[in-house]
């Protein structure tokens, strides 16, 4: 029996101090910004962003994800819940890839890092994750992430939200420079339960 990979639309979620809503055309210029910081650029967006012209990434990463529910991917901005500026991105990606399962991929802009809000979103995603599809969830049982070994901010946040080490990929991420890394896969479970952030 296959599972479908189409991605419903994704919700709006609000969490303490932030807020996931679905990416916009209008949130081109504050990523375009968010792109200049070279540990995004590095860890968090992938050679088809940074083979892009400077002018031209913000279009270049955006675009997809404005057009990703047929390939199983919700894709949401981190937004400051006051303004709705956008802070950062948080994908759900492979939904139902593998039975129910997903990926999750996460970045913030330097302004709001160091204030929990990637571990926020990260956290809010997961539960909208493992909610019933009756209850406006997906119903997935696993999520997982990986993230290159050097990259500890992203390795504090998957475990703030809950989401245990499970091992180390070799060789499995190739950052900007073509440098091969190993990576950490983190997941989180339905059965895990609520995790409390702290």
């Amino acid at each position: 029996m296959s599972q479908s990979t189409t991605a419903p639309a994704p919700p709006t979620i609000s969490a303490e101090g932030l807020l996931l809503r679905p990416l916009t055309e209008a949130d081109e210029p504050a990523v375009a910004e968010a792109l200049r910081d070279a540990d995004i650029l590095r860890w968090a967006v992938g050679r088809a962003v940074t083979g892009a012209a400077p002018g031209e990434r913000a279009r270049a990463w955006l675009a997809p994800r404005l057009a990703c529910r047929d390939s199983g991917t919700a894709a949401f901005a981190i937004a400051d819940p006051d303004r709705d500026t956008l802070l950062g991105s948080l994908s759900v990606r492979e939904i139902n890839r593998l039975p129910d399962q997903a990926v999750v991929t996460y970045w913030v802009t330097p302004a709001a890092r160091g204030r929990g809000l990637a571990a926020g979103a990260l956290d809010a995603a997961a539960r909208w994750a493992f909610a019933p599809a009756a209850d406006g969830g997906l119903g997935l049982h696993r999520v997982t992430l990986d993230h290159a070994e050097p990259n500890i901010g992203s390795c504090r946040v998957a475990t703030r939200a809950g989401f245990r080490l499970e091992g180390t990929m070799r060789d499995f991420y190739v950052d900007t420079e073509g440098i091969r890394h190993d990576s950490h896969l983190h997941a989180r479970l339905a059965s895990d339960g609520p995790y409390p952030r702290g």
